[in-house]
């Protein structure tokens, strides 16, 4: 195989064009068979093979810099970085980070996970080198919907006004996850299909015929003149956005046309100042399944469809917390017409497209633009409405002004569907939900909440919509094992649950950690010690009587979350503790000050003590009889 021979981007140069094609036909090969086993972004990666074949034989890489958005579809480029032969150790625990990661390559410039962000990094690396005096390339390459994405538009405003030379791909395939919204979709769109471009091109083609570009990229470039569409287009549209805002604009080229790619990514170099190509691609390029649902291709777990056949297998499984939700939306929404729902660009994984096709007028995805969609349900608050917001914990982060000076400062009703709280898995530490809680729980007014299990959802989501003052309910990716799925009491505002009924020892548990305290006290009562055990259900507002009245009869509280230890439910109970000179040691489990790579979450969860095992343990060691 020529990939085996692939060490390093040096060894894409040296081979033949033949070679090159072949060299694709593998990796495609590659991705297909490593993805079906491990997981990870299929169809984003398939899409650029070509377009990262190009950039590694014209770039004189590590000196010139990639700097991949979002990164999700840097395979292909570890693939010719020197991985290869690692490659099926991909999203394993110890093995190679589906996303780029500095600490693994010299060759991964800017690590990665969230969206709009690659234009800014690449801009402030060109920056360093201009103030160094060097000459290197960096090329940024942002896909279409993370043009949805504030923190794209502010790089590129400044990126026009210092006028540094590097270049921008759009890596067009007209697709996120989901399909693109929004006037920056429709304005790709026609972008993408005006055949009146062509007179623009003939304008400007003695101007062109002066320009030292092969023939491939003269056509290329001749098609975004912006004098030449001026001319041809009299609608407002005419004007380049991209050319106004002070970027040469090249496009759209195909981007699975290697020789084009080449001949213009060698020819952009060029060209003084900022430089936008616009390259069309097909997300799941190559494999016809991904190519006609790119969608449900667009991040895969291991074992769901198999290479050869090209299909996919769909597992029987228990309803997800993320289905959970998706049904209580609706049943909301059905009582009540102010309820509308929320995404940011994530309707499958938030559960919203089920919401969607119940209440296509009450569903709203803004794109990825996690802090818009907050401002906008605040906006919507004000009106009467009842906005919930369904976004991933490490997405939410990007929205924190918007949490707090728009929602809380005002008070407002919106409620937070805080979905992947907790571990997420292979996705690495650029996905974890660990730090939700810590940002939430300063704020004044704000309810947290956290269900134990799917059926507290519900419960837990109308309470929220009852509030007049913002609302969070933190739940996990995927669902809980079932084992422990005895009915929830009635939820009350700030009220605990009591699980089970002990002395000396009790275990206050949020969230799905519920499950590894109940496991740990059946372990324990076949040994004669049991221990309380306590479904917070609330960070905010902590039921206070609770801990006052176990604090009588308990010497120790042990606190479990999926969560880091520092600012989270764990500090509030030791805080409460703490402030009324309680007579308890606190003992917290959690995630240290650490950045927990990717791993599967039960790995993850047994390796920082949120197993039943560790935490029997931890009620062993500190019980007097056990100790004396």
């Amino acid at each position: 195989m020529i990939l085996e021979r692939i060490a390093s981007p040096a060894d894409v140069k040296r081979l033949t064009r033949p070679e090159l094609d072949q060299l694709a036909t593998e990796i495609r090969q590659t991705l297909i068979r490593v993805c079906a086993a491990n997981g990870g972004h299929l169809a984003p990666n398939l899409g650029v093979v070509e377009l990262t074949l190009a950039l590694f034989r014209i770039l004189e890489l590590p000196q010139d810099s990639i700097v991949w958005d979002v990164s999700h579809q840097s395979y292909v480029h570890k693939l010719l970085s020197g991985r290869a032969a690692r490659f099926d150790t991909l999203r394993q625990g110890g093995g190679i980070s589906g996303f780029s990661m500095r600490s693994e390559s010299e060759f991964d410039v800017f690590g990665a996970g969230h969206a709009s962000t690659s234009i800014s990094a690449a801009l402030g690396m060109v920056t360093a080198r201009d103030l160094a005096g060097r000459h290197d390339t960096v090329v940024a390459i942002i896909g279409d919907g993370a043009l949805t994405g504030g923190l794209a538009y502010e790089a590129i405003n400044n990126a026009g006004l210092l006028k540094s030379n590097f270049i921008v791909v759009l890596n067009d395939n007209e697709m996120s996850i989901a399909p693109n919204v929004g006037s920056i979709a429709s304005y790709l769109g026609m972008l993408r299909s005006k055949p009146l471009f062509t007179k623009g091109r003939e304008i400007v083609k003695g101007v062109l015929d002066h320009v030292p570009l092969g023939d491939t990229a003269r056509k290329a470039l001749s098609t975004a003149e912006l004098a030449g569409m001026r001319f041809a287009l009299h609608d407002h549209k005419a004007p380049v956005f991209f050319e106004e805002m002070g970027f040469r604009y090249v496009g759209p080229i195909d981007g699975h046309d290697l020789d084009t790619l080449i001949d213009v990514i060698s020819n952009a170099r060029k060209i003084e100042g900022p430089v936008l190509l616009h390259v069309k691609t097909v997300k799941g390029k190559g494999y016809g399944i991904a190519e006609g649902d790119s969608r449900t291709f667009h991040g895969v777990g291991p074992g769901v469809y198999h290479p050869d056949e090209g299909k996919l297998e769909k597992k029987a499984s228990r309803p997800t917390f993320a289905q959970a939700f998706a049904d209580a939306l609706i049943a909301a929404a059905q009582r009540d017409l102010r309820v509308i729902g929320i995404t940011a660009a994530m309707p499958d994984g938030t559960g919203l497209a089920k919401f969607a096709k119940s209440f296509p007028h009450r569903y709203f995805d803004v794109g990825i633009a996690e802090a818009h969609a907050v401002c906008f349900a605040a906006g919507a608050s004000t009106r009467g409405l009842k906005p919930v917001c369904a976004i991933y914990s490490t997405f939410l982060q990007r929205a924190y002004d918007q949490v707090v000076h728009d929602v809380v400062v005002q008070s407002l009703p919106v409620v937070f569907a805080i979905d992947r709280a907790g571990f997420v898995g292979d996705d690495g530490p650029t996905h974890m939900g660990l730090y939700d809680v810590a940002y939430l729980r300063t704020l004044p007014g704000i309810t947290i909440m956290a269900p134990r299990s799917e059926a507290e959802v519900a419960p837990m989501l109308d309470l929220a919509l009852t509030l007049d003052a913002p609302a969070a309910i933190r739940y996990p990716r995927g669902s809980t094992s079932g084992k422990h799925d005895e009915p929830p009491a009635p939820l009350v505002l700030g009220r605990a649950e009591v699980l089970r009924s002990g002395s000396d020892v009790a275990i206050l548990a949020l969230g799905n950690t519920v499950d590894a305290a109940l496991d740990a006290y059946d372990a324990l009562e076949a040994e004669g010690l049991r221990p309380t055990v306590v479904n917070a259900r609330f960070v905010v507002p902590l039921d206070e009587t609770l801990l006052l009245e176990l604090a009588e009869t308990h010497r120790r509280f042990i606190t479990l979350e999926e969560h880091s230890l520092a600012g989270g439910f764990g500090s509030a109970v030791v805080e409460f503790v703490n402030d009324h000179g309680l007579d308890v040691i606190v003992e917290r489990i959690g995630v240290p000050n650490v950045l927990v790579q990717h791993a599967k979450p039960e790995a993850q969860r047994a390796h920082f003590g949120l197993s039943g095992d560790n935490v029997a343990a931890r009620v062993r060691a500190l019980t007097p009889a056990r100790t004396a």
